[in-house]
C-alpha cells in the first residue's frame, strides 16, 4: 500500500496530523507493507527567507482578535493532546522550499521522517528559522544526513523538480489543503482526522477477498 502525505512544515495541523497518523499506524497489520511518500506542498511559496511577523500576528490580517485567540487556543490544545507544545506566538513563517528539497534528499536514505521531526520541532516548538542554510544544515546533520550532500543540495537547485512534481501530483488528486492523505492514488482526505478515523481509512484499504485474504495492491 502506498500512502501519500501532502504537507508543509509551516502548518501546525501537519505536525499534529503526523502524530495522529503515527498512532494510527501502531499495530496496523499491514504496516510493514505500507510505503509512505512525503509530498511537498508549500503553503506560502512567496514568503521570504528572513522571518517577519509571527504566525499569530499574521492571522490577524484575515480574522478578528477574538477569532485569532480561539484558533490559537484550539491548535495548542490539540497539539498538547498528542504531546506537542506548539507556540504560534513564537513561530515566524518563512519560505520552506529548501527544507522541502532536503526532505527529498533525506528520502533517498530513508531519513525523511527523521528530518521532518527535527524540522517540525525546530519551527513549531523552538521558533527557529527553517529557511536559514545554517539551521537546515544543523538539522540535517541531526537527522543523519551526509553533510557534503546537504551542502551541495543547498548550493544548487537539487530536488527542485521533485517539489514541483509534488505540486502537480496534488493538483491531479484534487488536494486543496494540508495535511492531506491519499491511499494508492485514491481521492485525498484530511490528514488531521482523529486517530480512530485514520485507522479506519487504513483498514479500509485492505478489505478481505472472497477467500478471506487481503487483496493485492500496487504501489504507485
Amino acid at each position: 500500500m502506498q500512502l501519500e502525505i501532502f504537507f508543509d512544515i509551516l502548518c501546525p495541523w501537519c505536525y499534529i496530523g503526523k502524530r495522529r497518523l503515527d498512532a494510527a499506524l501502531e499495530g496496523f497489520t499491514h504496516r510493514e507493507g505500507t510505503h509512505i511518500v512525503w509530498r511537498s506542498l508549500e503553503l506560502a511559496p512567496d514568503e521570504g527567507r528572513e522571518p517577519g511577523p509571527t504566525a499569530a500576528e499574521a492571522m490577524t490580517e484575515w480574522m478578528d482578535s477574538a477569532a485569532v485567540q480561539a484558533r490559537i487556543a484550539l491548535i495548542q490544545r490539540e497539539g498538547a493532546a498528542v504531546g506537542l507544545p506548539l507556540n504560534l506566538t513564537k513561530v515566524r513563517p518563512v519560505n520552506t522550499f529548501d527544507a522541502h528539497r532536503l526532505i527529498h534528499l533525506a528520502d533517498r536514505g530513508g531519513r525523511a521522517d527523521a528530518l521532518l521531526e527535527h524540522l517540525y520541532r525546530a519551527y513549531h516548538v523552538e521558533g527557529r528559522n527553517i529557511a536559514d542554510p545554517g539551521t537546515l544544515t544543523e538539522l540535517a546533520a541531526a537527522a543523519g544526513l551526509e553533510q557534503t550532500e546537504v551542502g551541495t543540495a543547498l548550493e544548487t537547485d537539487a530536488y527542485a523538480g521533485r517539489v514541483a512534481g509534488d505540486r502537480q501530483r496534488a493538483a491531479a488528486l484534487g488536494v486543496r489543503g494540508v495535511p492531506s492523505l491519499s491511499i494508492d492514488g485514491r481521492p485525498a482526505f484530511s490528514g488531521v482526522r482523529p486517530v480512530a478515523a485514520l485507522r479506519a481509512e487504513l483498514d479500509g484499504a485492505h478489505p478481505p477477498t472472497a477467500e478471506g485474504t487481503p487483496r493485492a495492491v500496487v504501489e504507485g
